[in-house]
């Protein structure tokens, strides 16, 4: 019997590996297109009756868009599942991919290729159902402006090129940086097409966007990922199965909640009551996938419970192989229903009505401003939520790992970074966050406190710190874990660069000109995912800053402490000065986006962006106070330290320094002088 690490030489044995694969593949595609059929059909996507007169795309359209759009899921999926297996699942050597691993990420270039020639088809043939038009009449002019000015044909394009750019580099890759680079660049190109269509027009843009794009994510991660591990651990000579089941049965847990979130959110955003979930076909199509995920589940907590922990190159590897193979089948399966879903309309608002103010902001005009609205109305922003989750839980993940060792963890640094995700909270998910979304005023109070308060608290709680303490080296020597993969990022080109003085502070500096004084503004504040973008790089630009002002993490480099001041003082004088000009402003700013609604309780517009002028002038005092007087303190502890070190050193070598010495020497010869002149 082959042990692990080596292939298997007996041609029976590989075939029958090859056998068991694509009889695999074989059922697990009937039984995708199955589902698919079946929940289009009962849907009404392809049944839908036509209207003369009207015009109707024909029915290669009707069923090939369907199909083109799973083709699309799957081979992304595939793409990402094979990228994982090899990255990730699969031992490295040192940053160096092993015969077999590299093998895997040729074959993901092939994928890619597959799914980008199938977004392609995706693009033509959603075009063609838009205009009413068979899919060889768009082909021209009108593909081209459609694949450049409208948001779905964009998100299209976007997937064609990203997955092209895997299916080229993935020739050339050999190393285990460079396959995880293209493990990125898939992800990436997993998510544009999940930014339109229903989720871009549900009035809960908050829970609807990210639910879906977090849904392709983790159901792409969770079938690809269990596809790629089934092959490896059907072929012949599959090496360290084992490592990589035990290894996906992780990834795959939190890929589990990761669907089970985003599929209770996107309910929410798209179903407007519980009976809707069985009274409407688009109710129907969720249950049925609701279901399957239950049978997913259940045979994931038979994997974990009884296979992974006891598996060997054995029987119990011809029982995984067989269980997982059921997870293949019915996996595909819920990618066909997830693909007739995308066709089926969700169902309208239960009053009928239409409010144009709803449509665009996502909830009804909020009442006048007080105290109690702003602890009152909060907004579910699913994004944020799950990033102060995700922050919090692994914050408090690697202090119960040290204190189980017996180190101790500094209660300030504790402190400091649960005050910034507290601040995250007030400031995108209550009544601030609803707030501003129709008041510059209170847009400004959010942007200043994202960018100058909260990344002070989250820097000064050194995360980064705590990671590298808390979390475990790798098993295999040579391998990459996640402490290892921390490090390489911590040590990169790219972290040498964003952490560069001469790079992170322009970034924070120019960046709020060029957002607030050009078109930029507007548009961002106008789409759901410019807005989330525009917050996000307010957190990571200052907490690039702020990383370097006061940082206490190991950093590529370390910046003098009077250079830190200068830039300090620099950057606060640039950020009043930036108050003061929004201040005097003739024209209202962002109209691109205030004026498409009124605020009817608000006396003035002018009058509101004065007000956020005044706050962004003001409120950077405090920050440069609390940085200010961190960066004397840390500048005074950093001589200590450098003191004692020497004092040790020439300790050590039983000599003082010599400088030192004569320094000293010279004090008492003026002090004899002294003596002798009194």
């Amino acid at each position: 019997m082959a042990s692990p690490g080596t292939r298997e030489s007996d041609p029976r044995r590989q075939g029958g590996g090859i056998e068991s694969v694509v009889q695999v593949a074989a059922a697990a595609v009937a039984a995708c297109l199955i589902a698919l059929i079946i929940a289009l059909v009962a849907g009404g996507a392809v049944t839908a009756q036509i209207i003369p007169g009207l015009p109707d795309a024909g029915a290669l359209t009707r069923w090939g868009l369907p199909v083109a759009k799973t083709t699309m899921d799957i081979a992304g999926a595939l793409t990402l599942g094979v990228l994982l297996l090899a990255v990730v699942l699969l031992p490295s050597d040192r940053g160096v991919l092993s015969d077999q691993a590299q093998s895997y990420v040729r074959a993901a270039s092939w994928i890619a290729l597959v799914w980008a020639v199938a977004a392609g088809a995706t693009l033509v043939f959603q075009l063609s159902d838009v205009l009413g038009l068979p899919p060889m009449e768009v082909i021209g002019d009108q593909l081209t402006s459609y694949a450049g000015s409208v948001s779905q044909g964009v998100a299209l394009m976007l997937v064609i090129l990203l997955a092209t750019a895997v299916a080229l580099l993935g020739r050339t890759t050999g190393s285990a940086a460079g396959a995880f680079g293209l493990l990125g660049l898939t992800l990436v190109g997993l998510v544009p097409p999940a930014l339109t269509g229903h989720s871009a027009s549900s009035p809960n843009h908050e829970l609807a966007v990210t639910g879906l794009a977090l849904h392709v994510l983790a159901v792409s991660v969770w079938v690809g990922g269990l596809a790629a591990l089934t092959h490896h651990a059907l072929r012949a000579g599959g090496e360290h199965v084992p490592v990589a089941a035990q290894r996906f049965s992780r990834v795959a847990l939190w890929a589990y909640i990761g669907v089970a979130v985003s599929g209770v959110a996107s309910a929410a955003a798209r179903l407007y009551s519980v009976s809707e979930l069985f009274t409407s076909s688009y109710g129907l199509i969720m249950v049925a996938k609701s279901v399957l995920f239950i049978a997913l589940g259940c045979l994931g907590w038979l994997h974990r419970r009884r296979t992974v922990a006891r598996m060997t190159e054995g029987g119990t590897r011809v029982l995984f192989a067989r269980l997982i193979a059921v997870e293949v089948v019915i996996m595909a399966a819920v990618m066909g229903l997830a693909s007739a879903l995308s066709r089926t309309a969700p169902p309208p608002p239960l009053d009928g009505t239409f409010d144009p103010v709803t449509e665009l902001l996502g909830f009804p005009m909020p009442p006048p401003m007080s105290a109690t609205t702003l602890l009152t109305l909060w907004r579910p922003d699913l994004f944020f939520i799950l990033l102060v989750a995700v922050l919090g839980g692994l914050y408090i993940g690697g202090i119960v790992r040290l204190a189980r060792r017996g180190d101790p963890w500094p209660w300030g640094r504790t402190a400091a970074w649960f005050a910034g995700l507290l601040s995250i909270v007030a400031m995108l998910l209550s009544g601030v966050g609803t707030y501003s979304m129709v008041l510059f005023s209170t847009h400004m109070v959010q942007h200043m406190v994202l960018s100058m308060m909260t990344p002070i608290l989250l820097v000064l709680g050194a995360p980064v710190t705590l990671a590298l303490r808390a979390l475990k080296p790798a098993v295999r020597r040579g391998d990459r874990g996640p402490r290892e993969w921390l490090t390489v990022f911590l040590n990169s080109r790219f972290s040498h660069v964003v952490t560069h003085p001469g790079f992170a502070t322009p970034l924070f500096v120019v960046s709020t000109y060029a957002l607030y004084f050009t078109p930029l503004f507007g548009t961002l504040m106008t789409d759901h995912l410019g807005h989330l973008i525009m917050n996000v790089h307010f957190l990571v630009t200052g907490f690039l800053f702020y990383w370097i002002m006061v940082g206490v993490d190991p950093a590529p480099r370390k910046v003098h402490h009077l250079l830190r001041i200068v830039l300090l003082l620099l950057t606060m004088g640039l950020h009043a000065f930036f108050g003061i000009s929004i201040m005097m402003q003739s024209a209202p700013l962002g109209m691109e986006y205030y004026g498409q609604f009124e605020v009817p309780w608000l006396d003035s517009v002018a009058e509101d962006q004065y007000a956020g002028g005044g706050v962004a002038w003001a409120i950077g005092e405090v920050p440069t106070l609390m940085v200010l007087i961190a960066l004397i303190v840390q500048w005074s502890r950093d001589e200590e330290r450098t003191e004692r070190r020497r004092e040790r050193h020439s300790r050590r070598d039983g000599s003082d320094d010599a400088d030192m010495d004569a320094y000293n020497a010279y004090l008492q010869s003026l002090e004899r002088r002294a003596k002798e002149q009194s």
